[in-house]
């Protein structure tokens, strides 16, 4: 039997935007998460469209107060980043963190704020999949400490990266998303899926085509792993939930609560509900779950702690 891993994103786009901008704070929170057993601590990504704390900067920080946890983005943009520059401040987060990072990463959402800061940033807002994809080989060739040679939209000439990353090849990748392109290129080059979209029902189909792809590309069973980032709101008076999560992403997006909920992967009501909404998500692949709390992190951080072993599976069985 295999328990899914547990991990907990930390609030920094909310601190910012109820004008708590301490680090203190935050890192306790990180700290408090270790102490309960959670296996990660998560950081969201953004300039200007959702100010928030830098996350390399954070993660340093809370590489240096953990021991234990994994740490990752939830998710990165690593189109608005220089390859070269996010190559080294990978590979330095991976050394504090002794090989305990994952980098997850995106290509952004379409909306008018994101563009915006596209263009404040001075990267052109088309073509941003290739430049995430390009950015992200040339990351993994100068991780390997080699001199690297490449000729596209960055230029490198007999460049040599250090320190290297902890584990070789450097961190895992893990790219968000649900469109039909990202089955094949996860399955073929990335080491997981972590999208926050998908029905339980829609993320074991694109599962079961993932892993297919996987296979098909000569991967062995368990290259890729299956995550998935979440919202929760928990509270034995479900009213209330439902109430709470409606104020936090109309807050958090600026958009209207329920076309929020059709676009993420949402749950508000009591603790065994929300046991059975997780275990959904574990049956349809899901072996690490990113879990964001709409307000009361402190509560919301207990009641969840003890959930994994609740959701042990039968070892998961592989395409083929």
């Amino acid at each position: 039997m295999v328990a899914p891993r547990i991990g907990y994103l930390l609030p920094t786009r909310e601190r910012v935007m109820e004008g708590q901008h301490e680090t203190g704070p935050l890192l306790a929170l990180a700290e408090r998460a270790e102490a309960l057993g959670y296996d990660s601590i998560w950081v969201g990504d953004s300039l200007l469209a959702r100010p928030r704390h830098d996350p390399m900067t954070l993660l340093a920080a809370v590489a240096a107060r953990t021991r234990r946890v994994e740490m990752g983005t939830a998710v990165l943009l690593p189109a608005l980043r220089n390859p070269v520059l996010l190559a080294h401040q990978w590979a330095t987060l991976d050394r504090l963190a002794e090989g305990r990072m994952i980098l997850g990463v995106g290509i952004a959402s379409n909306v008018q704020n994101i563009r915006d800061e596209f263009e404040a940033a001075g990267v052109p807002w088309d073509k941003r999949l290739g430049r995430m994809l390009e950015g992200l080989r040339l990351c993994r060739a100068l991780w390997t400490g080699e001199p690297v040679e490449w000729d596209g939209r960055w230029r490198v000439k007999a460049g040599t990266l250090g320190p290297t990353p902890h584990r070789p090849g450097g961190p895992p990748i893990w790219v968000a998303g649900n469109a039909e392109p990202t089955i094949e290129r996860v399955g073929r080059h990335f080491d997981g899926w972590f999208p926050n979209g998908p029905t339980p029902a829609q993320y074991a189909e694109t599962w079961r085509a993932m892993q297919a792809a996987a296979q098909a590309a000569g991967r062995p069973p368990g290259a890729i792993t299956g995550a998935a980032y979440l919202t929760l709101a928990v509270d034995e008076n479900a009213a209330r939930a439902h109430e709470r999560m409606d104020r936090f992403l109309a807050q958090y997006y600026g958009q209207r609560p329920d076309v929020m909920r059709k676009r993420q992967a949402c749950f508000a009501g009591p603790l065994a509900a929300a046991r059975e909404w997780l275990a959904a998500y574990a049956e349809a692949g899901v072996t690490h779950f990113a879990l964001r709390f709409a307000g009361e992190h402190e509560r919301q951080l207990e009641l969840l702690a003890r959930l994994r072993d609740d959701l042990r599976l039968p070892a998961p069985r592989h395409a083929g």
